[in-house]
Order: C-alpha cells, then sequence, then structure tokens
C-alpha cells in the first residue's frame, strides 16, 4: 500500500462502474482508490439483497456483453462453472472451449458464474407471448390470423414510408416496428415504465437501448438458430442483445460479483468506506482537490484529499455539491433532470397457476400497475431458499411524487399480492407465504425533462480537469452494467495515459453496436 500513497483517487458511488474504476486502478496503477458508498450495499442496483434466505436482484441483471474485454473481467473475479462436462462461449469470434470437473454445482465452491437460459415473455390479454415477439404458429394463434396480417401491413407501411423527422420515442417504435405492433406491445409497457407518452421521450432512448432490434433481425435470428448448435453457446457479437439464448450469472445474484471486487481491492490496499454520503466536491483551478463526506450512522465529517475524483452520484446531486461557481444554465439544467423510481416486491409463492420458465415477464395489462415479472428461481436455482417455492419480484416503476413510493410495505405487498391474483398467477392471498418490499431511488434516468439541454452539463463538467463522470447517474445515461463498467475502464486508462480529453468515455454505448431493451 505504501507505494500508491503518492495519488489518491476518490470514487464517489460502489455500483459497477466505481468498483470497476477501483479495480482498475489497483491492478494498473500505483494511485490509491478510496471508494465512498452512501448504502451499506456493494454493486448499486446491481446488488443482491438476502430475505430469509431468498435473494433479490433489483432489476435483473444479465452478465452477457459484446464486449471480450468485461466477459474476461468478470471470469477474472468469478470462474465460470456449468453441470455440462464442458462447454462453448464464443464471442467476438473468438471460440473457447471450457473444461468443467463433472461434478455437480451444489458440491463447487460457491464463487463461480453459472450458464443460464434465457427466457422472457409478454404477459398480454390474458395470454403469453414470446419475447422478442416471433411469427411463430402460437403467436399467430394468439394474435389471431386478421390482426396478424394488419400487423404486417403496418410494418410494411413503415418500412416503405418512414417517419423522416424522427423525433420522439413513439416515431422510433413505428419506424421499427410499425404502428400496430408498437401499440400492441411496446405503448403501454413502455408508459408504464416511464410515466409519461413515447410521445414526450426522445428517440435518443430507443436508439440508446434497442439498437439493433428489429422485425427483420427476429426474423433472421429464428431461422439461423435453426442451424446453431448453441446447446451452451453464448453468442456475443453477432446475436442482437435481446435475442441471447444464454448468459452467465453469479450464483447467488449480481451483488456476489460486486462484493467480490469489493473484497478484492480491499485486500489489495483500497479504502472502502460504506454508510457513507458526498456532501461536498472542493474544486479549485479547474480542479477537484478535496471531497467531504459524512458518516451516516456516526454523523462524523472528513474530509479526503484526492488527485483524481471519479463520481456515479446522480447529476443533480453532484452539481448541488460543487463549490466553485457554476453557470446558471448548468444549474438550471441539472435541476430539470428527471430520474425514475423503482420498487420491487418479492413474494413467496406456492402453487402457482401457471409453469414459470421465464427471468422475466413484461405485464402489458393496463389494469395493474405492475411493469415486469422477475422469477428469481429461473435466475439461479441458489435465489430461492426452498425449491419447492416460486419466489418473484414484482416491478413498479414510479416517480417519488406519487402517491405508490408512500405505500407502507404493508400496503405494497398487499398491492402486489392483489395485482397477482387479478393476473391469474396465483388464486387467493393465502399463496403468498413471504414478502419484501424494496425501494430504489434514480434508478432510471430519463431522456426527457431538460435533457435535450445535457451538453450544458457535459461541457462544464469536461472542463474540470481530474473529474470523470462514469456510470448510469453519474453520466445520465441509460447504461446496463458492462457499458458503465467500460466507462470507469476508458477514465482509468486515460489517467494512465495522461489523455485529458474526455470524449473517448463519452462515446461508449453510442454506437449502433447493442442494447438491452427495457
Amino acid at each position: 500500500m505504501s507505494n500508491r500513497v503518492n495519488q489518491k483517487a476518490l470514487i464517489i458511488g460502489g455500483g459497477p462502474a466505481g468498483l470497476t474504476a477501483a479495480y482498475e486502478l489497483i491492478k494498473h496503477s500505483k494511485v490509491l482508490p478510496i471508494v465512498i458508498e452512501m448504502s451499506e450495499f456493494w454493486g448499486g442496483i446491481s446488488r443482491t439483497e438476502n430475505h430469509n434466505g431468498n435473494r433479490i436482484d433489483i432489476g435483473g441483471h444479465r452478465f452477457f456483453s459484446k464486449s471480450e474485454i468485461v466477459m474476461n473481467w468478470w471470469q477474472e473475479i468469478l470462474p465460470i462453472c456449468s453441470d455440462e462436462s464442458s462447454i462453448s462461449i464464443s464471442y467476438q469470434n473468438d471460440k473457447k472451449n471450457i473444461e468443467i470437473d463433472g461434478k455437480n454445482i451444489s458440491d463447487k465452491d460457491d464463487n463461480i458464474l453459472l450458464v443460464r437460459k434465457r427466457k422472457s415473455r409478454i404477459f398480454f390479454n390474458k395470454k403469453f407471448f414470446e419475447y422478442p415477439i416471433s411469427l411463430s404458429f402460437q403467436t399467430i394463434l394468439s394474435l389471431g390470423l386478421f390482426n396478424t396480417f394488419l400487423i404486417g401491413i403496418s410494418y410494411t407501411k413503415a418500412v416503405l414510408f418512414p417517419i423522416k423527422k424522427q423525433t420522439t420515442l413513439e416515431h422510433f417504435f413505428i419506424n421499427r416496428f410499425g404502428s400496430r405492433l408498437y401499440k400492441t406491445f411496446f405503448k403501454d409497457y413502455t408508459e408504464k415504465v416511464w410515466g409519461v407518452s413515447c410521445t414526450e421521450i426522445s428517440s435518443e432512448w430507443g436508439a440508446q437501448r434497442i439498437k439493433g432490434l428489429s422485425v427483420t433481425k427476429t426474423l433472421t435470428n429464428a431461422v439461423t438458430s435453426i442451424f446453431r448448435n448453441n446447446k451452451k453457446d453464448i453468442r456475443q457479437k453477432s446475436t442482437e442483445t435481446s435475442l441471447i439464448e444464454y448468459f452467465l450469472y453469479p450464483k447467488f445474484g449480481p451483488g456476489q460479483m460486486w462484493e467480490t471486487v469489493a473484497e478484492k481491492v480491499k485486500k489489495e490496499g483500497a479504502i472502502l468506506k460504506q454508510n457513507t454520503k458526498v456532501i461536498a466536491i472542493n474544486i479549485e483551478n479547474n480542479k477537484v482537490n478535496s471531497v467531504v463526506i459524512e458518516n451516516s450512522l456516526t454523523k462524523e465529517i472528513e474530509t479526503i484529499a484526492c488527485d483524481y475524483c471519479f463520481s456515479t452520484m446522480p447529476i443533480q446531486e453532484l452539481i448541488k455539491g460543487f463549490s466553485c461557481e457554476v453557470p446558471m444554465k448548468v444549474k438550471e439544467v441539472a435541476k430539470g433532470l428527471i430520474y425514475r423510481d423503482f420498487v420491487t416486491v418479492g413474494l413467496l409463492l406456492n402453487n402457482v397457476n401457471f409453469q414459470l420458465e421465464d427471468n422475466w415477464i413484461y405485464i402489458q395489462e393496463s389494469y395493474v400497475k405492475v411493469g415486469r415479472l422477475q422469477v428469481f428461481n429461473n435466475w439461479s436455482p441458489f435465489m430461492v431458499n426452498d425449491a419447492d417455492k416460486t419466489w418473484v419480484g414484482l416491478e413498479y416503476f414510479c416517480n417519488q411524487t406519487d402517491p405508490i413510493w408512500h405505500f407502507s410495505e404493508s400496503e405494497m405487498v398487499q398491492l402486489a399480492t392483489d395485482e397477482m391474483i387479478q393476473l391469474g398467477f396465483v388464486n387467493s392471498g393465502e399463496n403468498v407465504l413471504d414478502a419484501k418490499v424494496i425501494k430504489v431511488p434514480k434508478t432510471y434516468p430519463a431522456y426527457f425533462g431538460s435533457y435535450s439541454d445535457f451538453n450544458e452539463i457535459r461541457n462544464f463538467t469536461d472542463t474540470i480537469e481530474n473529474l470523470f463522470l462514469v456510470g448510469r447517474n453519474g453520466m445520465h445515461k441509460y447504461n446496463n452494467q458492462d457499458h458503465s463498467m467500460l466507462t470507469a475502464m476508458q477514465a482509468v486508462q486515460n489517467i494512465i495515459n495522461k489523455h485529458t480529453d474526455k470524449s473517448n468515455i463519452w462515446s461508449i454505448n453510442t454506437e449502433e453496436e447493442y442494447h438491452e431493451q427495457k
């Protein structure tokens, strides 16, 4: 540790981006990382919470990336394990065969990545539809021949006569899927997630989150999958993310990855502080020279000098914390940024009415508030204490000004139970054996509000030489965890290479290449 004290990096936030920055600094530099985490957990929303032996993955986190760097990084922290004697994983056109010793998973080391099968469906009109939508016989039967025909006509019209000035998310969806398919399977769910009309959301959100997914891609994938020998083949480079068939997953949920990273960097000398929040960022001569923190348990206040500062905290709070003079326009844009908040209700169920093999079920029913349903058993069998029970998470998207955000735990559990009955998943409240409610503020940075002027913030913060904005909330950018990690890796490389231009950090996840649809 003594050879690291020449320079210090203060890292705000112990989520994927913050902990990746710490790990990369430990591994590739002599800079001492100091990680400040506001909560008691490591991993941000990629954490895992344990309730009576049943684990909750907040939001769902597939460990899948088209970046070979990220795939190797994850395996460096937790090795892959499988109940197969061997598995084949290919990405970046580089196929790797991994031999497994053949024991049962339960007999092996707990610190492992499992290979899991991906399955998602849409629940609409009391029926299940494969997600992404496929033109299977079952889909056509459920939609009806005439409705399927109209969807085809609508899609053809969108291809031949696209909306030329694509500015809103509705324009994006219609150009990509056709008006009728958009209204059937995308509109209600998306508006449930964001709480506003698709006409009020920038088309940039679609470009960010959906990118290459289209009807054509779906059909192509369906045809090519017939000829694949992919029993345990995770295709990372040529397959649209929403179409992947297998992914990696830590045995005990995503938090296991980040708890392990935290242990590793601490062992190598990093300083980690939990239950601690940042209350001021002191800036002089366009540089962060120190950060003031407060322990939320002891109320002890401490000022930490630093040579570099990585921030994953929400932009609104970051700008408020600056000690330097901030332009009025920057303050206005930061104040006008909008976030969507998130409530997960875990329910332990018996006698579920449907056979649930899904990771996620998208609830496209307007008569309930729940937006999505996770089945934690199918992320990893070790997420549930009793394999005979079904451990689900009902996901609610809201604003902190909405009544639902202020519901008590019992009120949220009652709402979730009532909606499971309404949807037909269970028959009565007697099927609910246990429950847990988790509320997460500022989960999803929104692409409306003052977001159209976000460059005002970026241009200003980029002038602070040793400040690096990384991660989802740090950049107000709807990244998955792999892209959040890549922003941190790039920032560390910029420090090592003395590269002052930060555009290479902002350019991550802007390519028309990949992302997971919500």
